[in-house]
């Protein structure tokens, strides 16, 4: 009998099995008839919660599957705190808090300690809060996160480097204006906020230049205290251990005063179209605006909906109809705004050649009309839902997102079973609820327009729009005289 060599029986058996699978006799389902299993049911890994007796809350969440810890502490108390006349002092804070280094080591020592560990120490100020983090190995840890308490209770705020971060921010002001995009974001919340509220301010030559070292250090003693602290730490560690080891770092530091939440007042903007006139670009960024929700209104559900399916992404009522199917936009999108504990910034933005600008405009009020008149369709809806539910799980895919989305309803006071009601609250919402909210927060009449571009090649006068036109002055204010004389980094 003749044996058949292996390679050519292992060919035979592949095309045999090939054709068995394959037969003609089986059905084959073409595949849009396939149906997709329902999505599991959604149980992210909960961190393990706990409040210390002087008032720090302590998120530990466990992750073994690399070799890594890393943690935040987020500390109450941002810029909306600080005063008018030092605008741009968290900034600075957030900045020089790490680079200016400890009573015992400066920052550039900090930096050989860490970058010889391929370890990170960060520290960053915000709106409402500022904080200080680490990213190391599990068996640098120790080490690692001795230095992290030494800069959270040893900063010094170096004066070089102080002046350093100042220079920095001088060279940003000096560049603010180059840039289409930045204008818009900044424009936007100056005239949705108000120009003096703590949320729109904008660090200038004189503010930046009035933060002093000694400043910094008063801030810090302000807002350093255990009981305005929330700290996250994720990776490879025992919880049982790591938790004391915690509760000895942290447990024995003494309460401070609450960090206050300034009162700020909120205001609709003023309808008008706001004209900002730049001569060296070709094309105009538009932005309709208004004040948004707040994450807490039982209406962010269906609104989170509704901004899908109207300006959420390529499958939405803007990009497709202004954009694909009119070419009038490189770029078009937007919706009501939430914040979590303020009013969200509503925005329809698009990006259009000079020449469609008014055409532009005319369409977006075009689509307003029809999201308010037009329910979604049972297409439209579904497909909105499941964009936002399929890329959900994305969002919260690993522990340290889980852990860091918890540690936010507690800086904000939200439940935290709010992310797993938020996909349970999604599911529900129907096509009369999109229409509802449409109604209730997106009014164009009490919308403000922002135009930025060159209207010398627009295609109509701004004013044909039936707005009063307002400019714009985006003009830079100059440095006060002592930073003209003494020069960058002068002291």
């Amino acid at each position: 009998m003749r044996v058949l060599p292996s390679r050519f029986a292992h060919v035979l058996f592949c095309f045999v099995l090939t054709l068995a699978v394959f037969s003609p006799a089986q059905e084959v389902k073409p595949w849009n008839a396939v149906q997709p299993p329902p999505l599991p049911a959604f149980k992210p890994q909960e961190p393990v919660r706990v409040q210390l007796s002087n008032g720090m809350v302590l998120f530990l969440q466990e992750d073994h599957e690399l070799p890594l810890i890393s943690a935040t502490a987020r500390i109450r108390g941002g810029s909306i705190s600080e005063p008018a006349n030092k605008v741009g002092l968290t900034e600075l804070y957030g900045e020089v808090w790490r680079t200016g280094g400890t009573k015992s080591k400066t920052g550039d020592q900090m930096d050989d300690f860490l970058e010889a560990r391929a370890a990170k120490i960060e520290t960053s100020g915000g709106s409402d809060s500022t904080s200080i983090s680490l990213d190391c190995l599990k068996g640098d840890f120790d080490a690692v996160f001795a230095m992290f308490l030494d800069l959270l209770h040893n900063p010094e705020f170096r004066p070089d480097k102080l002046e350093l971060a100042k220079d920095q921010m001088y060279t940003n002001i000096s560049r603010r204006n180059d840039d289409v995009n930045s204008i818009s974001r900044r424009e936007s919340r100056i005239i949705a906020y108000g120009k003096d509220n703590p949320y729109a301010r904008v660090p200038e030559y004189a503010t930046v230049a009035a933060v002093t070292r000694e400043d910094l250090l008063k801030w810090h003693g302000q807002y350093i205290y255990p009981n305005n602290i929330i700290f996250g730490i994720n990776g490879d560690f025992d919880p049982k251990a790591m938790q004391s080891k915690l509760e000895q770092a942290f447990a024995s530091w003494q309460k401070g005063p609450d960090a206050k939440k300034p009162e700020i007042r909120f205001e609709q903007p003023k309808p008008a179209l706001y004209f900002v006139r730049k001569t060296d670009v070709n094309q105009s960024s538009i932005d309709m605006i208004d004040l948004g929700i707040e994450r807490s209104n039982p209406d962010y559900f269906a609104v989170s909906v509704m901004n899908e399916l109207f300006g959420g992404g390529f499958s939405s009522r803007l990009f497709n109809n202004l954009r694909s199917g009119k070419g009038l936009a490189y770029s078009v999108g937007g919706g009501v705004g939430y914040g979590w504990d303020r009013p969200g910034l509503t925005n329809l933005q698009m990006q259009t050649k000079s020449g469609s600008t008014v055409q532009g405009l005319e369409g977006l009020d075009g689509e307003i009309d029809d999201l308010r008149k037009t329910p979604p369709s049972a297409e439209e809806l579904k497909k909105a839902k499941d964009n936002i539910l399929n890329s959900f799980i994305f969002q919260f895919d690993t522990p340290e997102k889980v852990l860091h989305e918890k540690m936010t309803y507690e800086f904000y006071h939200y439940p935290l079973d709010f992310l797993e009601r938020y996909r349970r609250e999604v599911e529900k919402i129907t096509a009369a609820d999109v229409n509802r909210v449409a109604n209730k927060y997106v009014h164009k009449e009490r919308m403000a327009v922002l135009v930025v571009g060159n209207d010398a090649a627009f295609d109509k006068p701004l004013n044909t729009v039936g707005l009063p036109v307002q400019n714009v002055d985006i003009t830079i204010p100059p440095p006060p005289a002592s930073l003209m004389q003494q020069g960058p980094g002068g002291n």
